[in-house]
């Protein structure tokens, strides 16, 4: 399962076709892209609502679709790696689907109005995603504020983060979300959750769907498949 970025409020499945395919490729697994519905027509819960549905229905499809309803992963960048954190919280806490594993790309993890880290200041400006689209992305997410402190809105304030799936995360050195994301991985680690870590300093948010202009995005999909393989055990 696939869960675009786009701060909640833009994307569609065609922009991450690329990335779709590179995953599907290399882990030698079916992907389904998901469509939620995005702000600020549908602010939050609508997006981890229909996220989480959608794995509830392959769940329940997945032989109809040539799959497998007892090897199935969450995976996403960005404000979708956000809905993968969460819809994998979701899962735990209404007793499944069961998922086996959890791909997090330098995933929003964190309302920065809540909790700042040095990475939003140390690189607000000049690095593909700034500060000042975060904050309007958060805007039109979040309707009614009291869900700024919800953790199906931000998993990093989750109280309890043990026997969730094993994840992947990868992060970025020049990216406004990059201690939020080590932030995710201790909190996951301290739980219990076996985490895999991969960090690419020099790269900026957003890195591994450039396909066509960066090594680097292949690398980091590379981490991802080799996540998802060892998971499926193919």
């Amino acid at each position: 399962m696939f869960f675009h970025s786009g701060g909640w409020a833009l994307g569609n499945l065609d922009c991450y076709d690329n990335v779709c395919t590179r995953l599907a490729n290399r882990a030698d697994c079916l992907i389904v892209s998901v469509d939620y519905r995005l702000a600020p027509e549908y602010p939050f819960p609508a997006a981890p609502t229909d996220c989480y549905a959608a794995v509830e229905w392959v769940a329940e499809n997945a032989a109809q679709l040539g799959g497998d309803f007892d090897r199935i992963a969450v995976a996403g960048d960005s404000a979708g790696g956000n809905l993968t954190a969460v819809t994998s919280l979701m899962a735990r806490d209404r007793d499944g689907p069961a998922i086996s594993h959890q791909s997090l790309i330098y995933p929003a993890v964190n309302p920065g109005i809540l909790r700042e880290f040095d990475s939003y200041a140390e690189n607000a400006e000049g690095y593909f995603l700034e500060l000042a689209s975060m904050k309007w992305f958060f805007e039109r997410y979040i309707e009614n504020p009291i869900d700024e402190r919800n953790p199906y809105a931000f998993p990093l304030q989750a109280r309890d983060l043990s026997d969730l799936p094993p994840a992947t995360i990868v992060s970025a050195g020049f990216d406004p979300l990059r201690d939020e994301d080590f932030a995710y991985e201790k909190r996951l680690d301290d739980a219990g959750v076996p985490v895999s870590h991969h960090h690419f300093e020099a790269m900026i948010h957003g890195f591994c769907s450039m396909t066509d202009e960066l090594d680097a995005a292949e690398e980091g999909l590379g981490t991802i498949a080799d996540g998802l393989s060892e998971a499926f055990g193919t």
